[in-house]
């Protein structure tokens, strides 16, 4: 029996039984243009063979899998070419899949696995669209001339393990449907797309039954009767109090692993942990989740052994499906989590893939005093406090100190580091430091572990920050990809999208994070309500910020987008009065501030609308509500010579008596009785513009200067500065 590895190549056309059915002689027609300038041509330039015709079906093979992508890509761009110039009614559209495998071949036909996953992969394409699997994607990433992204985890019929499916991105915004394993519904037709050779005749559809074994290729829809599970923390039995991180980190083990199978839905952390020392009913917080099953249990210590009971209930008929009791050395805490997790998918009945079995056997450390520091460090992080989160800084750097392949210590480093960037702590670390060691330590946990989810999902959220999209759509696509459980990934993917402007797909990523974790951060929540807003649907992201103002009170941030989503809700009053609450509690923040916080917006057209709604809600321009009224606004040049050889001293509104000095280099200080700033000052189109590293993000902050009417300030103060982040009121001295 021969045997070879290929890349297949399979094609159908969109809507053939119909477009015959109105008109059989016309559409036969454009067939044979399509088949003879476009298809058989490519197909034969990119040194690719056309196995056989399949109705209005096609099967090709080729030597190279980028040959065979290129081929795809450059057969829609030529078919979408043509249909511009000619009737909507009268257009032939294509859906391609491809994939990489081992074909048995006899003769000039060819049979297997490999063949099978291309028919299923075909169907999950959209109209003029390309379905690619891993393997493929894996080979032509960074090599054709089209980005792919992750379409989600599928279970499709006759094919026993869940496929990973990419698909080929719109680079202006996508119009494609999201085929997230979530939303994927109904039954299609199976296999391949029209390329009938010179003077062929058309074979019947009903080959396409012989060929592939069935008369449907169905898509099985994950969603329906996708188990799902939410894993309540386990209780602490005589641990004390300084301990409960062995509960916790057990808990959050078992989410995470939970978390890498396609085939189950598990409740995210945020959600489960809000459980915590709570007496509720599990089958009361199953049903208000939505979940069918709830795992709860207990730790309890015996010398130098663990005491794990563990149950497992079907919240429909609140029976117990599974209970277990295990006793292990302390040492064997890693056996355990893998024995539990083993019992909990097969009562379950999940099938797990080889490579999702390899993760989740994967351990973490073989060393049990760095996860115990990790455990510590993740303990204080899950707070949120400034104090803490220095803390899990600390511990995480111990566990690592101890054993350097810790990968998962690295990546949680990383997290917490990119969370204090973006909230800007500048008393833990300052900005660049954050943004540096979250790289680095995402990076180095990449090296340790290609498979690790988290890291992906931090360095995606760090480069759309920094402006490289492409990057930060691959980076989360992974992440989605190693974890199809992990509410993280999806919210990456979807902050990347929502900066990127593909906003349809970023809220598709968001709800499903949504449900993944129902209890979502608010800066989650405030990212997502940009993409409701920019696409017309403002009282969605009331919806969802709504359900998280009683957690979000003195956070700026979460009231100015409330105002802004309110405003284009067409509740004003409501904006008005948001816009009046934060400007009471908050007098220095300003709609100029999200110039500059949201700068990475790719379309700046976006983020004009998103500034726009703040300042139609009545968020205030700029900070402390300063209105120019009659001041003049100095130019450039006069800006310029203000600055030469002067010191600023004055006042600063909020902050009161101080002074600022920018050299003839450029470098500037700023000193106030509670604030001192150092950075560099520049003047461009007649703004003074202040950097500081550590400051939003490390990006300028421009504003003007006026020459202030003599009665509005007062003499000791006849000019003004105003930027996003501060008002000076100043006199130049010498």
């Amino acid at each position: 029996m021969e045997r070879r590895l290929a890349a297949i190549f399979a094609a159908d056309v969109v809507g053939f039984s119909r477009m015959m059915a109105e008109d059989e002689v016309g559409t036969f027609e454009r067939l044979t243009t399509v088949r003879q300038d476009i298809l058989t041509r490519l197909i034969d330039e990119k040194n690719g063979r056309i196995v056989k015709l399949i109705g209005d079906g096609l099967l090709a093979e080729f030597a190279s899998v980028v040959d065979a992508v290129e081929a795809a890509i450059q057969i829609q761009e030529a078919v979408k070419d043509r249909n511009d110039t000619i009737d909507p009614h009268q257009r032939i559209e294509l859906r391609i899949g491809i994939n990489l495998g081992d074909l048995i071949i006899d003769g000039d036909d060819i049979y297997g696995d490999g063949v099978n996953i291309a028919a299923r992969l075909e169907p999950l394409a959209t109209p003029g669209g390309i379905c690619i699997s891993r393997e493929v994607y894996e080979h032509t990433r960074g090599k054709v001339s089209k980005l792919f992204e992750s379409a989600g985890v599928h279970r499709v019929k006759n094919i026993p393990e869940p496929l990973t499916v990419f698909r080929m991105a719109d680079p202006n915004g996508s119009k494609y449907t999201s085929l997230s394993r979530f939303k994927v519904r109904g039954a299609v037709t199976a296999v391949a797309v029209i390329a009938v050779l010179s003077g062929a005749a058309f074979i019947l559809r009903d080959g396409i039954v012989a060929l592939f074994g069935g008369a449907e290729s169905e898509i099985i829809a994950a969603e329906d009767g996708l188990p799902s599970l939410v894993v309540l923390p386990f209780e602490n039995l005589g641990l004390p109090d300084a301990e409960r991180y062995i509960a916790d980190g057990l808990t959050d083990d078992l989410i995470t692993d939970f978390s890498k199978v396609a085939g189950l839905m598990v409740i995210g952390s945020n959600t489960a942990f809000s459980y915590r020392d709570r007496t509720i009913d599990s089958r009361a917080i199953g049903r208000e989740l939505g979940v069918g099953y709830v795992l709860e249990g207990s730790v309890r210590r015996a010398g130098t052994r663990l005491l794990v009971n563990a149950r497992l209930t079907d919240v429909s008929s609140g029976q117990t499906v599974w209970a277990e009791r295990l006793e292990r050395d302390e040492a064997d805490i890693f056996s355990m989590e893998a024995g539990l997790i083993n019992e909990i998918i097969d009562q379950l009945g999940v099938d797990v893939s080889v490579s999702e079995k390899e993760r989740i056997e994967r351990l973490p450390t073989t060393d049990l005093e760095a996860y115990d520091f990790f455990l510590r460090a993740e303990e204080a992080a899950r707070s949120g406090f400034r104090p803490k989160l220095r803390e899990a800084l600390s511990l995480y750097s111990e566990a690592t100190a101890i054993d350097p392949t810790f990968a998962r210590a690295f990546a949680a480093q990383a997290r917490t580091e990119a969370l204090i960037m973006r909230r800007n702590y500048d008393d833990v670390l300052p900005f660049p430091v954050a943004r540096k060691r979250a790289y680095e330590h995402a990076g180095r946990a990449l090296e340790i572990d290609p498979d690790a989810a988290m890291p992906f999902a931090v360095l995606s959220e760090l480069q759309t920050v920094d402006r490289r999209y492409e990057e930060a759509m691959r980076s989360a696509q992974l992440s989605v990809e190693k974890a199809p459980g992990e509410a993280s990934a999806y919210l990456a993917l979807s902050f990347a999208q929502t900066f990127y402007g593909r906003h349809e797909e970023a809220i598709e990523n968001f709800e499903t994070a949504l449900r993944l974790n129902p209890l979502l951060p608010g800066y989650a929540r405030q990212i997502a309500s940009l993409s409701y807003i920019l696409t017309g649907r403002p009282q969605r992201a009331v919806e969802i910020l709504e359900e998280i103002k009683g957690n979000s009170q003195g956070i700026e941030d979460y009231f100015n987008i409330l105002a802004a989503a309110y405003g284009e809700a067409g509740q004003t009053q409501k904006a008005q009065a948001t816009a009046d609450e934060v400007a009471e509690f908050a007098p220095h923040t300003s709609a100029q501030l999200y110039k500059v916080l949201f700068a990475h917006f790719r379309k700046q057209e976006e983020l004009d609308r998103i500034i726009d709604a703040m300042l139609t809600a009545g968020v205030q321009e700029w900070p402390f509500d300063f209105q120019p009224g009659a001041r003049e606004k100095l130019s450039a040049d006069a800006v310029t010579a203000l600055i030469d050889g002067n010191i600023w001293q004055g006042n600063f509104e909020g902050r009161g008596p101080g002074l600022m000095q920018i050299s003839e280099n450029g470098s500037m200080a700023l000193r106030a009785s509670t604030l001192f700033v150092t950075g560099s000052a520049f003047v461009k189109d007649d703004t003074l513009c202040l950097q500081q590293p550590g400051l939003s993000l490390g990006r300028p902050a421009c504003g003007m200067v006026y020459k202030n009417a003599e009665e509005e300030v007062g003499a000791s103060a006849p000019y003004s500065y105003i930027n996003p982040h501060i008002l000076f009121h100043f006199r130049p001295g010498g």
